[in-house]
């Protein structure tokens, strides 16, 4: 038996869970309203203030099934109870972001500004010049998102200039040989 797929699933208070047919399943809190679409073959229980996945038997696709279903239903739990956040931090000179009503404008070595539309259920947050927030219920869509800014200017292995995400940690090459050991023979 999967150890993460046994694990039962915890119902905070705030939250409903609404198991109908066809393994639809909608999570509501207090953040927002999450549905999705689960295989046939997973059974649902609600009991208790928590939800158990269970599968009928142990083949390879539904053993892979059973913990992944289980770990997307518990993310739609703490989504819509406490919501998902990404930082994001820029690095270079004159590289900056500005929040324009709802929108990002990224200014990061093109002639061109860069700009990022919110699609419904994520908001963007700026602090100062050079650091961003990614928010919403979906944990997909957040660090879908995310990654999408991330790769507008990729963090270089050179200077570092780029877009990364706080804490990340890009390995630097040393550059040209001549910079590292002195003259070539």
């Amino acid at each position: 038996m999967s150890r993460i797929g046994r694990a039962p699933i915890a119902v905070p208070s705030g939250v409903k869970v609404d198991v109908k047919s066809g393994n639809e399943i909608t999570v509501t809190g207090p953040k927002g309203t999450l549905s999705r679409t689960f295989p046939e073959t997973l059974a649902f229980t609600q009991e208790n203030g928590s939800i158990t996945v269970t599968r009928p038997d142990d083949s390879k696709s539904n053993r892979a099934l059973h913990g992944l279903s289980r770990t997307l239903l518990a993310n739609m739990v703490q989504g819509v109870k406490d919501g998902f956040t990404r930082q994001l931090e820029l690095q270079g000179v004159g590289y900056r972001v500005a929040k324009v009503g709802e929108n990002l404008v990224f200014q990061v070595g093109y002639s061109h500004p860069v700009l990022v539309v919110p699609p419904q259920g994520i908001a963007f947050a700026v602090d100062g010049t050079t650091k961003l927030s990614v928010s919403g219920t979906d944990k997909q869509l957040v660090g879908q998102i995310a990654a999408n800014i991330r790769s507008i200017r990729k963090p270089e292995p050179y200077k570092g200039k780029g877009i990364r995400f706080a804490g990340e940690v890009v390995r630097m090459k040393a550059g040209k040989a001549g910079k590292a050991g002195g003259k070539k023979k």
